[in-house]
């Protein structure tokens, strides 16, 4: 009983830190200890790091995707066009 428990509590730990461990984000970083910790649950539990390249999947579309779209060209038009009657 006491290791499921366990590393279902290990899990949720890891769960709320993985983002951070696999971004390397300076501005919340992991210390060693944390790091070491999370590495070792990822080297047993296979739902963790399952979890980790989920996370490393989305993370590669999202660096693929635009940072915006362009407006349409034709749409642009047709607005000025619309503004510039309304102003005469």
């Amino acid at each position: 009983m006491i290791t499921p428990l366990l590393r279902m509590v290990t899990c949720h730990w890891t769960a709320r830190r993985i983002q951070r461990y696999l971004d390397a984000d300076p501005s919340a970083p992991l210390t060693p200890g944390e790091v070491a910790r999370l590495e070792s649950h990822l080297a047993i539990c296979e739902r963790c790091t399952r979890l980790g390249e989920e996370h490393q999947v989305l993370r590669r579309a999202l660096s693929h995707w635009p940072g915006r779209a362009l407006p349409d060209e034709e749409a642009v038009a047709r607005l000025r066009s619309f503004v510039d009657e309304l102003m005469s």
